[in-house]
């Protein structure tokens, strides 16, 4: 009777086991951290088929604690929050139940303070990897990567540029003059390439939050680059995302909890495609005027803030505390991992307010000196102020320190165009923009730029040289902080009529095949050539030039045609002076007596040369004249 009930025990034991999941870890995010952080506090998203079933999680390592494990609605996932003050670098062992992990606790390069970002005293290249450069190493289909073709034919497939091309031409960026990279997003986009040709070269729907794109390069890839580039006096700005995330991620198939992303419920209509055919499927509207609407209903906000940018980008939901406290820690990790010197936030205001005011918050505590820039798309610029740190205009701190001036960019594509006239046209349009920057709490901290990846490039389908050098003169002078789009300075053109792919061109001599060679002077064309050197006369000018980044802005109301800003510190003054017309036109100079006074003469910031400032200036059609003394 005895041997009978040990051997059902024995048997109901073995069953029990039998039946009880198997729980693994397949990975930790963040994948390390950092101790000395002035909040302690440390989030790890940990992975694993029935992950879930651990009941307790345990470390000894010293001055770690573990404050709380969160149980999410997917088995598959388990929340661990930590405080490590007062802990030191080293491997921390934790224990699942009785599964043992290590964990790499490091210690910072640098305290917080140090790390110093970019500024009005910077002049940003925007450029997209795929489309600058291919090192000699690159690997045209990497291995365990969804479907994907490198064909640089098409101008929406991928065409295989990458961080080391990038690295290898950093001495074209010191001589052109710019002192800060943006790169568009570099994390894995592991999105498969689709019939109608829709592929994430672009980089914005991101599958993994921790890993460096395989097709751009590694983690220490992009560090390598970063410090490189730091060397060479370069700064390097990090294009992110919080809105959405990639189609391909985990967390859209698997999703964490059940309000992980806004709107899920087409998830279950789509079987696991993006193809948006189910009835609970909502894109956004892309109208962001409810966000910052004082009468805005509640449909409307809510079709801005949750439907999702697209159907291959699920819409993250940052009022979700565990996701929006995984998005701020990313951030930091690549802050401390490669040294970033700013970060460029994608469809700012897509996003919850909130959840991102937080995360700047905790940026700002962490890295005061550091500078991150918010894309803020409305072309007004009372929209666009009330989203910077502080502003007067909003019941809620944004913390956001510099938002970008779509103002600016709207009324110069228009301005460009046109005569100016006696009151709305042309330069008109710019100082009517420049004269609402009483909104601004510091217009010091707005990034301003004549195109981007996203608009059709400045010069359309021509190369209206004329009308660029107005362009620039302006960004380069004004209170603000310039952004350049990769090959404005060789003349790059194109426009978004058929597809985005035709402002997203290859730069010339940036991939093996390339006849056309646009990095060296003996490569560039006539027209290329004075272009590149115009613009980096202009540009090393500017640095260091306290005058156009620390100095007073006067403005004068277009008159004859010309548009006329002075800055001025110290003493000295430089003069910006623009004919706004297609006709030869006389700039009075008597007119502008408050600011020249009793100088006579001055000189020609490009050219060298002496202007006299005792007679009438004559002006040729479009001219441009930066002047100083």
């Amino acid at each position: 009777m005895k041997k009978n009930i040990l051997t059902l025990l024995l048997l109901t034991a073995t069953l029990t086991m039998a039946a009880a999941p198997k729980k693994a870890i397949t990975r930790i995010d963040p994948t390390n951290w950092f101790v000395g952080m002035k909040d302690p506090s440390l989030q790890l998203m940990v992975y694993g088929p029935n992950i879930g079933a651990v009941k307790e999680v345990t470390t000894d390592y010293p001055n770690a604690r573990i404050d709380s494990v969160v149980h999410l609605d997917s088995p598959n996932y388990l929340l661990v929050y930590m405080n490590l003050s007062g802990a030191q670098p080293g491997t921390m062992t934790l224990k699942f139940d009785k599964k043992k992990f290590n964990y790499q606790l490091r210690q910072r390069e640098m305290a917080g303070d140090q790390h110093m970002g970019f500024s009005n005293a910077d002049v940003l290249y925007m450029l997209m990897p795929d489309r600058f450069a291919q090192g000699p190493n690159h690997v045209s289909q990497v291995k365990g990567m969804n479907t994907y073709k490198e064909d640089r034919s098409q101008p929406s497939l991928r065409h295989g540029g990458d961080l080391e091309g990038i690295r290898e031409h950093l001495d074209y960026f010191k001589e052109l003059g710019v002192t800060a990279l943006w790169l568009t997003p570099v994390l894995e986009n592991n999105s498969p390439d689709s019939d109608n040709g829709f592929s994430t070269y672009h980089g914005y729907a991101t599958t993994d939050y921790y890993r460096v794109d395989p097709r751009f390069g590694t983690n220490d890839d992009y560090r390598r680059l970063c410090d490189e580039a730091h060397a060479k006096g370069l700064k390097v700005v990090m294009d992110m995302i919080f809105n959405h995330s990639g189609f391909e991620h985990p967390w859209t198939h698997d999703m964490p909890t059940k309000d992980w992303l806004n709107l899920p419920d087409w998830l279950k209509e789509s079987n696991g495609t993006s193809d948006p055919t189910g009835t609970h499927f909502q894109q956004t509207s892309y109208k962001l005027t409810p966000v910052r609407d004082p009468y805005a209903s509640e449909v409307d906000l809510r079709e801005t803030t949750d439907g999702w940018f697209v159907p291959t980008m699920p819409d993250l939901n940052q009022r979700n505390p565990h996701v929006m406290t995984y998005l701020i820690q990313n951030s930091i990790w690549w802050i401390e991992t490669v040294g970033i010197d700013g970060i460029r936030m994608d469809t700012y205001p897509y996003a919850d307010a909130k959840g991102m005011a937080k995360w700047m918050k905790r940026l700002d505590m962490e890295y005061p000196n550091f500078n991150t820039v918010g894309e803020t798309w409305v072309t007004e610029p009372a929209y666009t102020a009330s989203w910077q740190k502080g502003s007067r205009l909003s019941k809620d701190n944004s913390y956001l320190k510099t938002v970008m001036d779509f103002a600016f960019f709207d009324r110069l594509s228009m301005a460009k165009n046109e005569e100016t006239d006696p009151w709305w046209n042309g330069l008109n349009r710019l100082y009517n923009s420049f004269c609402y920057d009483y909104l601004y709490e510091d217009p010091t901290h707005v990034m301003a730029f004549i195109d981007n990846h996203d608009t059709d490039r400045f010069l359309g389908n021509g190369r209206d040289t004329l009308a660029l050098k107005q362009a620039l003169a302006l960004l380069l002078t004004v209170r603000r902080i310039p952004q350049l789009y990769y090959g404005t300075e060789i003349l790059m053109n194109g426009t978004k009529e058929v597809t985005d792919g035709y402002v997203r061109k290859d730069f010339p001599g940036g991939f093996p095949s390339d006849q056309h060679n646009c990095f060296t002077a003996e490569g560039r064309s006539k027209a290329e050539q004075q272009m590149f050197s115009w613009l980096s006369r202009l540009l090393h000018w500017r640095q260091g030039n306290k005058v156009i980044t620390e100095g007073t802005m006067t403005q004068f109301i277009p008159y004859n045609g010309i548009y006329v800003i002075a800055r001025q510190h110290a003493g000295h003054t430089v003069l910006t002076i623009l004919n706004g017309t297609s006709k030869k036109a006389t700039m009075p100079v008597d007119r502008y007596a408050e600011v020249i006074k009793q100088t006579t003469k001055a000189t020609d910031v490009i050219t060298g040369r002496t202007v006299r400032l005792d007679h009438d200036l004559n002006l040729r059609p479009r001219q441009t004249l930066i002047i100083e003394f």
